[in-house]
């Protein structure tokens, strides 16, 4: 486990330390995602963020390399929802978007994502190691089946964004089944001077504003407006 998360941790290391000049990239790949056939049944995964009602962010920039070891880079991103059932803390209720860019074809090793939290007014880069479990329950199939009967599979990550640069990830379930928490090997989420891959990335130069139903949402409430 030390050499796969050392293995990964350099990949994510050249990924966020050639924004400025990008060298020629070679597969990158970790034992378990060389010796395995992590191919999905269903094609492409796909990818969405979401944060809690009226408490906005908007990603800007992600790279991922996948269990093949190629990189992708992702400069037009679908929108990032905030959820009417988070409030307070995470629902398991689904709200299910279409998804048009974010997606990849075989499941992550690592990520890396650069946004703006609106309601913390500051720009966060966060990295993510995903575990060979995660990959594992992308290809395997649910126990029980949809409405029409038909195959469930976890062909979806929810990154949930919360104030305080808080990240939580799911895989996305059906009906009133629960999301199914991802708990990665490594996360990590940083800001200010700390910025890498994310520095001087920022859709809003001149300051952040309060829109939308977050003024009259956070008036009265003690920052940060939840347990996340």
């Amino acid at each position: 486990m030390k050499k796969y998360v050392m293995t990964v941790l350099m990949a994510g290391a050249l990924l966020a330390g050639c924004h400025k000049k990008e060298p020629e990239m070679r597969p990158l790949q970790t034992d378990e995602a060389m010796n395995g056939d992590w191919t999905l049944p269903y094609g492409q995964w796909r990818f969405a963020f979401s944060t809690p009602k009226a408490l906005y962010a908007l990603v800007t920039h992600v790279r991922i390399i996948d269990t093949d070891g190629y990189l992708y880079r992702f400069y037009t991103l679908d929108g990032t929802h905030d959820n009417p059932y988070n409030v307070g803390t995470w629902s398991d209720k689904i709200r299910k978007s279409s998804i048009h860019f974010n997606k990849a074809n075989k499941p992550p090793q690592y990520m890396v994502f650069c946004w703006d939290s609106i309601i913390d007014k500051k720009t966060y880069e966060t990295k993510i190691v995903f575990s060979p479990d995660t990959w594992l329950r992308m290809k395997t199939p649910a126990n029980h089946l949809d409405r029409y009967d038909k195959t469930v599979w976890y062909d979806r990550m929810i990154l949930g964004l919360a104030p305080e640069g808080k990240v939580r990830i799911w895989l996305q379930d059906v009906g009133d089944y629960p999301n199914l928490p991802v708990t990665p090997i490594k996360l990590e989420t940083v800001s200010g001077d700390r910025l890498d891959l994310c520095k001087g990335i920022n859709r809003h130069p001149n300051g952040y504003e309060y829109y939308g139903e977050t003024p009259d949402f956070i008036k009265g409430k003690t920052y940060p407006y939840g347990e996340w």
